[in-house]
């Protein structure tokens, strides 16, 4: 009886050990870089995004009611330089090292690799993320999370809607574009 109490309690031990992996995940990373100095975040609500029209097909409103939240977090070049590589390399052995994350598309334009990955099914998708790097600009990561989305039904809502500047301030963002 006692043999088995101890075999039972050192595999207990090992399990927990095993799972208790030290892999950085996106949402933590989202969470600290809040905190940390020179880093723009926002949250935006999907209340903000609305329909240019009433006159778009129920598919499109459909889609853009399975989106729940857009997360954003930025870090400009300008003040920043050597934070930039350090953040550059985290956020790239995140996506390369979480097997969730299966890359949608890159790009590359004006000096600003873009990477877009998603989670989830290629028809259901849950989450997309942006990620992004320039020498100019800096670093950031988007993510959109939602329900069951769907990518080319999400492309074409993003031609039918408007963001509500009134109620979204983003002039916090504009030192990523401004000149180093």
């Amino acid at each position: 009886m006692k043999n088995t109490i101890k075999i039972v309690a050192l595999l207990l031990l090992t399990v927990t050990i095993t799972s208790c992996k030290n892999k950085k995940s996106l949402q933590s990373y989202l969470v600290e870089s809040q905190e940390k100095k020179g880093f723009i975040s926002l949250d935006i609500p999907t209340s903000f995004l609305q329909l240019k029209s009433d006159d778009v097909s129920n598919e499109i409103k459909e889609t853009l009611e399975s989106i729940r939240k857009i997360n954003v977090v930025a870090l400009p070049i300008k003040g920043n330089e050597e934070a930039y590589l350090a953040e550059k390399s985290q956020l790239k052995t995140i996506f390369k090292d979480n097997k969730d994350y299966k890359s949608l598309m890159t790009m590359r334009a004006k000096g600003v690799n873009v990477n877009l990955y998603y989670t989830g099914d290629t028809e259901a998708i849950d989450e997309i993320i942006a990620f992004g790097y320039g020498k100019q600009a800096g670093v950031g990561v988007a993510r959109l999370l939602g329900d069951n989305m769907n990518p080319a039904k999400i492309m074409e809502m993003m031609n039918n809607i408007k963001v509500d500047g009134d109620q979204l301030n983003l002039s916090q963002f504009s030192a990523i574009f401004k000149e180093k």
